[in-house]
């Protein structure tokens, strides 16, 4: 009887009570000891510069560099194994080359050239070509700062506004004006006098010329209402001059001649006598493109 009594007593008021009074020397609180700082070491902090420069170049880059597709398409030749390096055939993703490794591909040693496509928007009075015996002004000159050496892909005549492209792409220069692959260009020509609608015919038609026969594949009225001095043209031939020579003959004197098009390529965004340096994505199409026409 006596345990249940006790086990019923109810609990003295300071057993409840917690206890805060905690050894001071394990206190969070405590104070640490003062240790005197060291100022004379200056902070280790990681340097913003670039990596030095190994002189070695990714394998899918080499091979975008030498013209032959792009990196992402370079990655898929480098799985098949068609790619050697030293005569050693490489499928490692990631792989690095030396300028003095030899890297073949489809029998042909390849030179580690970077390539770069430019798109301008050609201003009147320049001449699109690499040597001017007269000397007079050239594109080339509004691209001074560029580091690599380009040329214009074809040519332009002084006169002649709006999209141009240059390149050190020797082999996609020779694709876009070659004439089996007929790459499209599309001028807007501006007359003197209204263009007859007989005459839009001829021009689809074709005629001689001095230079052979000529024809366009289109030919519109592009002005707005009732004008018609203003005619859209499309054509695929390379002849140098041929919208003008084609004009001439049916006795109509072409104040402007503007390129608004050339091989999938318009002059948006571009101000005169402005360029721009094409992505990897839009050189990518540009190849694609004329593998499609040249099949």
């Amino acid at each position: 009887m006596e345990n249940k009594k006790n086990k019923n007593k109810p609990k003295s008021v300071a057993s409840k009570k917690k206890s805060f009074s905690k050894d001071k020397s394990k206190s969070a609180f405590s104070k640490k000891p003062y240790v005197k700082k060291d100022f004379t070491k200056k902070p280790v902090r990681k340097s913003n510069l670039p990596k030095a420069d190994d002189g070695l170049t990714r394998l899918n880059k080499f091979l975008a560099n030498a013209g032959i597709c792009t990196r992402r398409e370079a990655d898929v030749l480098i799985k098949a194994g068609v790619v050697e390096v030293n005569g050693k055939v490489i499928t490692e993703m990631g792989y690095k080359v030396a300028e003095t490794d030899k890297v073949v591909y489809g029998g042909e040693t390849l030179k580690n050239d970077f390539k770069v496509y430019v798109l301008m928007n050609k201003p009147k009075g320049f001449v699109a070509s690499m040597n001017d015996p007269f000397n007079r002004r050239n594109v080339l000159e509004l691209v001074g700062k560029l580091k690599q050496r380009v040329a214009p892909v074809d040519k332009m005549e002084r006169d002649t506004t709006g999209v141009l492209l240059l390149t050190n792409d020797d082999n996609l220069a020779r694709r876009l004006t070659h004439p089996q692959l007929k790459v499209k260009k599309i001028y807007q020509v501006s007359t003197s006098t209204n263009v007859s609608a007989l005459h839009l015919k001829q021009l689809v038609v074709g005629f001689e010329l001095e230079s052979g026969f000529a024809k366009l594949d289109e030919a519109t009225y592009v002005g707005k209402g009732d004008d018609k001095r203003t005619v859209g043209v499309e054509l695929t031939s390379n002849k140098s001059g041929i919208v003008k020579k084609m004009f001439e003959h049916l006795g109509y004197e072409v104040s402007k001649l503007d390129r608004v098009y050339f091989a999938g390529f318009s002059k948006k965004n571009l101000a005169r006598g402005q360029w721009r340096i094409l992505s990897e994505k839009e050189v990518g199409i540009l190849k694609m493109t004329q593998k499609e026409v040249a099949e």
